[in-house]
């Protein structure tokens, strides 16, 4: 690719428009460059995903991360998983990473791949943070693709997928290696930096305890009704296998990913600052 074709245009800049995925045009994305980004520059910069929930405030999402990267010269990328996808009406399916033929991590890839063309990137091991529907993506994804995250942030996710070897997905992992191709790899997992966030009165139980819905599964409650009692669960569970978790509880806070992105965010700070001693 040329130099120039390298070179960004306005609406490439800060706050950038939202583009088309190419691997499946019925995907975009928008990311956010920071002023101190130059074209004639050969470094490259970390990249965090930070992905929406149900509501599929991407470009809010990306646009609160903006203090992030300016601060710590990381590029933002937000998906955008439209509802309505699968089937007309519906909300939910990238939640669950792969629903009928689509495979939704694949899709995030294919934007970070795309991405990379365009802007120097650290592609190969990134930040990803979801809240809500975002925190089911993130810790499914975790499951899959350990070897490419620096870290992970799971952000009050109402229905998990706990690493139980004796529950199918997505309760369980017990055939992970057959609904996904691809085996879990704890090992890999413990190299990630994990952080859990939730705020202390995310009480409410309506939408994660529908029996009639299409992704209820016996077990989803087995480890209780609410999601401080379910990510309370995953958090230890994933301690039993020797993965370290900073699990943060924000005092007055009901289910509301804008209100605890200053956890996040130091969480990112300091995975980043530790990631260049590393040198990861």
């Amino acid at each position: 690719m040329s130099q120039s074709a390298n070179r960004l245009s306005f609406y490439e800049r800060g706050a950038t428009t939202m583009f088309a995925c190419q691997y499946d045009s019925r995907f975009s994305f928008c990311a956010y460059i920071p002023q101190s980004y130059k074209d004639e520059e050969e470094q490259e910069w970390p990249l965090a995903v930070v992905v929406h929930g149900t509501a599929r405030t991407a470009q809010a999402y990306r646009d609160a991360f903006a203090d992030l990267a300016e601060a710590t010269g990381t590029i933002i990328l937000a998906p955008l998983f439209p509802a309505g996808i699968v089937s007309p009406w519906e909300v939910s399916s990238y939640k669950y990473i792969k629903w009928d033929d689509i495979r939704f991590d694949h899709i995030l890839l294919a934007m970070i791949d795309q991405l990379s063309e365009k802007v120097r990137i650290k592609k190969e091991r990134f930040l990803l943070f979801g809240f809500s529907g975002g925190g089911h993506f993130a810790h499914r994804f975790y499951y899959l693709h350990p070897e490419r995250l620096l870290g992970v942030s799971i952000g009050a996710p109402g229905i998990i997928t706990y690493l139980d070897s004796s529950k199918p997905f997505y309760v369980g992992t017990k055939d992970l290696e057959e609904v996904f191709g691809k085996k879990l790899d704890l090992e890999e997992m413990r190299r990630v930096s994990v952080q859990m966030v939730i705020g202390s009165e995310d009480n409410e139980t309506w939408e994660i305890n529908n029996k009639a819905s299409a992704h209820w599964m016996e077990g989803t409650d087995a480890y209780g009704r609410t999601r401080l009692e379910r990510l309370a669960a995953l958090r230890d569970n994933y301690e039993r296998e020797g993965i370290g978790v900073r699990y943060d509880v924000v005092p007055g806070v009901a289910h509301d990913g804008s209100k605890v992105l200053t956890e996040v965010k130091d969480f990112f700070t300091y995975v980043l600052a530790n990631s260049k001693v590393s040198g990861r």
